[in-house]
């Protein structure tokens, strides 16, 4: 059958093409709506049938005469690198320094990279095919230049195999230390989500990540006398890596009030009114996948302020503070992640900060969405929608916003589309961990969406009741609105209504939300809508970025890095060689030589020295009381009272320990503060008693990060991951330490469970009480008979002299075990945690015993590749296909 002709369409010179406006936009009325070009071909990408008929045929050839080529060789590399140097960057070989060898370098590669992501945005695009939107408040992504040479296969070219940077006379090492880590994230969410884009680049899925664009970070961490204090992190700088959008601005409503209308059709519809609009302006940074030219993207906002940053009346009328003050006002809202909300001021600048970033990119979504011309009910068919822990909830007020205010869409008809749409994520099980807002604050700043959330909530609650008549307590206690003093809104559960999956990141943390804080949920939707996903990481860069010497070891006996990179279970095939001389002492030296890169990196910036013989015991994230940083430096402190009591010859036997630290604490929480400040104290007295000398030695690293992870966890021996049990819902650094060779010593919580499962009991050392033991230890605290370690007691004795300073600087952690409670049974874990360290002692000892554990602990870590759970959310929450690099290029009707 002859193939139907296109028709012929004139094509408007693209200098005049007209601009759309998106009828039905999706913000608020009577806010301008930004409006959106048509394409480059002069044409709407609705219009378009096929790639190639999209451009008529003269421009099509001269398009393709001028088509940009990427690098593939060293000497197209330096010409790249040169060019960008002399000509973006202004300089010379004269004045070329390693900051604008790294700059022209990371130009070189983004413009390598963003041939393939305009590829991948093109082919997602007019294949019309699902995609996910991961929506996190965090993204730890790292460095970008070092991820992307690795992803994109061309970091030999830089390193100087070929030679490359070296012909220039600079060194890849030296140039990669240049760049700041992009300061988006804080813990292991972040870092989990960051994890999470490269493998859905990795796997070729379709996917885009919404987050914030932080002017300033968390905040960059200094000590000062021993004290956290936090300072901007100027990270953007200078930034590569990201392309700022002008062109996509959504205006984002607060305040204001409803109104209520009736129109011709008396149909009462709401229309919310008046208050304070902030700009929302889009950057948008590519994710390289692993071995494939995949390049998804991760879309930034920015606030502006939505009048214009500069009232040249009140400039000119005397008042310059005021001439500038709505720009400043605007841009609080994503200057810093996680303002401290210890005030209200700082609660209501959080909730501004959520929704102004879920109502963006619901923005961004739905016009995508909308290009497209299908019908509301295909939504849940063409997007789906992941929230990363509570912060993005709102994104399901919005969307039933939009789809019954802006859209004209029924209640129920469009409650069902947002709940095919949306998928959330759990990341505790501390009921006072969950993320509530006050009724007064969501009513004051977001009416409209406080009523829905009424509306959901009475909706609910109707429905729980027809199938549970005779439990009345259960409509309390699954409620949306906490009938508190304040009332206040219960974002989990919200998030839970909302959603048709909900996923834990453990077994044992599934299991818990099941059985505990989620429990009534799941007799009320049926436990089909709980799942479990265990967390993971990607092994491109945690394992052959961060550790490359003992990536390329594995490569020679798993079958290349390429096989292991993308199949982490081969690594299964090491465990042959766990009896191979030859490898085993291999082994030894790679561990040995990343330890001495991180006692020359201690050094360097700390003053202090270490032995890279001795034990590295480190202890790297957030400090928080449930983490229990506070056990792990009182553990120091006992070995350290024990040490002292030695004889000088006995001393010498004892095994040297260098427990490394690191972390921030949130501005406001006192109590981590406090912590830090003790590690800080502690460590002046050890590192400075010459009788202790190198026996033991205590580091903190300020300012801990992606980077520095790289660094330390690679030459890590010892590891702990000692959260109280039933507290840390996965956690993923432990997977990260095992990967590279390093051993843990932790609690029977989170994913140390699995891991232990995987790598067996006797490759790690596990203490304290389990789970389901830990109630029953709480209320004998607080009504029975609560006594403390004897170690312990030694120890607070200690801290109480004023050993390490002044004793009123640590009295809340001591009293916060002896007197309040001791919520995190410090107490009760103390004694089996000194007992497994002197067994971690004594293992290390047997070196031969020591590798062996280590190379079997390495070679049964594939399970824990966050490969294996993109494609577990893939198939059981999103219902997502990859769309390989090669699959043509069909008709379509989407629009990037």
């Amino acid at each position: 059958m002859a193939s139907e002709q296109l028709p012929t369409r004139e094509r408007r010179p693209s200098t005049s093409a007209p601009i759309v406006d998106i009828q039905g936009s999706v913000g608020p009325a009577g806010i301008t709506r930004p409006k959106h070009r048509r394409t480059f071909t002069g044409f709407g990408a609705q219009e378009i049938k096929s790639v190639e008929a999209s451009i008529p045929e003269p421009q099509r050839e001269a398009w393709l005469k001028h088509q940009v080529t990427g690098f593939s060789t060293k000497d197209e590399f330096e010409k790249e690198l040169v060019r960008h140097v002399e000509t973006t960057l202004a300089r010379s070989m004269f004045n070329c320094d390693e900051f604008a060898a790294y700059s022209a370098t990371s130009l070189a590669f983004r413009d390598r990279l963003i041939l393939e992501w305009n590829r991948t945005q093109q082919r997602q695009t007019f294949a019309d095919t699902k995609r996910v939107y991961y929506l996190s408040l965090e993204f730890l992504m790292g460095r970008a230049l070092d991820n992307a040479m690795l992803n994109i296969g061309f970091k030999d070219t830089a390193k100087g195999k070929s030679p490359g940077l070296s012909e220039l006379g600079f060194r890849i090492e030296d140039v990669i230390q240049q760049e700041h880590d992009a300061a988006l994230g804080n813990g292991g969410l972040g870092r989990l989500a960051a994890c999470f884009l490269d493998s859905l680049a990795s796997l070729n899925y379709p996917a885009w990540g919404y987050g914030l664009r932080y002017r300033y970070g968390i905040f960059k961490q200094e000590i000062i006398d021993g004290y956290q204090v936090e300072v901007p992190d100027y990270w953007l700088d200078f930034n590569p890596w990201e392309f700022p959008r002008h062109d996509v601005t959504v205006d984002i409503q607060f305040f204001g009030t409803v109104v209520k209308k009736t129109d011709e059709n008396g149909k009462v519809t709401a229309h919310w009114e008046g208050g304070e609009t902030v700009r929302a302006v889009a950057y948008d940074v590519p994710i390289p996948g692993y071995a494939t030219p995949s390049t998804n993207n991760l879309r930034l906002w920015s606030s502006k302020a939505a009048s214009g940053e500069f009232d040249f009346q009140k400039f000119n009328n005397g008042d310059y503070e005021s001439s500038v003050g709505d720009q400043q006002r605007a841009e609080t809202i994503s200057a810093v992640l996680y303002p401290n909300d210890n005030l209200e001021r700082g609660k209501e600048l959080r909730l501004k900060q959520q929704y102004f970033w879920v109502a963006a990119s619901l923005y961004d979504i739905v016009r995508r969405f909308k290009k497209t011309k299908r019908a509301w009910a295909e939504f849940p068919d063409q997007v789906a929608i992941q929230l990363n822990d509570t912060h993005p909830t709102l994104a399901i007020v919005e969307l039933q916003r939009i789809l019954i205010d802006l859209e004209g869409l029924d209640w129920d008809e469009a409650w069902n589309i947002v709940q095919q749409t949306f998928g959330y994520t759990n990341h505790t099980v501390l009921p006072e961990a969950l993320e509530k807002w006050s009724v007064n604050l969501v009513q004051q700043l977001l009416p409209r969406h406080l009523q829905i959330i009424y509306d959901i909530n009475l909706f609910f609650l109707q429905y729980v009741e027809r199938h549970f008549p005779n439990d009345r307590d259960l409509l309390r206690r699954v409620s949306i609105i906490e009938e508190s003093q304040p009332k206040m809104v219960r974002m989990a559960y919200l998030a839970i209504v909302g959603s048709h999956k909900v996923n834990g990141v453990a077994e044992l943390h599934s299991d818990l939300i099941r059985t505990t804080i989620f429990k009534d949920f799941v007799a009320i939707f049926g436990p089909d809508k709980f799942v479990n996903v265990t967390n993971g990481i990607t092994p491109r860069r945690w394992l052959h970025q961060a550790n490359p010497r003992l990536s390329d070891l594995i490569a020679t006996k798993a079958g290349g890095a390429e096989s292991f990179l993308k199949d982490l279970t081969l690594l299964n095939k090491i465990e042959l060689a766990v009896n191979d001389r030859a490898f085993r002492a291999s082994w030894a030296d790679v561990k040995l030589g990343n330890k001495q890169r991180l006692a020359g990196y201690i050094q360097e910036t700390t003053g202090i020295r270490v032995l890279p013989t001795a034990l590295f015991d480190v202890q790297v994230k957030r400090i928080h009381e449930y983490k229990r940083q506070q056990m792990n430096i009182f553990g120091v402190i006992h070995r350290y009272l024990v040490l002292k009591a030695l004889s000088p010859e006995e001393r010498k036997k004892a095994l040297p320990r260098v427990s490394i630290f690191g972390g921030k604490a949130a501005p406001g929480y006192w109590m981590a503060k406090q912590i830090i400040h003790l590690i800080n104290s502690v460590a002046a007295v050890v590192n400075n008693d010459k009788e202790i000398g190198d026996a033991l030695k205590v580091v903190f690293l300020e300012d801990y990060n992606v980077s520095k992870a790289e660094l330390i966890v690679p030459a890590s021996d010892i590891s702990e991951h000692i959260s109280t049990a039933g507290t840390e819902a996965s956690g993923t650094s432990n997977m990260k330490f095992v990967l590279n060779g390093g051993l843990i010593i932790g609690t029977c919580d989170g994913a140390n469970i699995e891991i232990t499962r995987e790598i067996g009991e006797e490759n790690i050392f596990l203490f304290g009480n389990l789970a389901e033991d830990v109630e029953d230890l709480r209320h004998a605290h607080t009504y029975g008979e609560h006594t403390i370690d004897p170690s312990l007691q030694k120890v607070f004795s200690a801290i109480e002299s004023g050993t390490f300073g002044s004793p009123q600087d640590f009295s809340g952690m001591i009293t916060a075990v002896r007197d309040h409670g001791d919520f995190y049974l410090v107490s009760d874990d103390f004694h089996s945690y000194l007992e497994t360290q002197e067994l971690v002692d004594k293992s290390y000892l047997d070196q031969e015993s020591w590798i062996t554990k280590c190379i079997t602990s390495v070679s049964r870590m594939g399970f824990f590749s966050s490969d294996r759970c993109i494609n577990e959310y893939a198939e059981e929450i999103w219902n997502i296909e990859p769309l390989q690099p090669d699959a043509p290029v069909g008709a379509g009707k989407g629009e990037l």
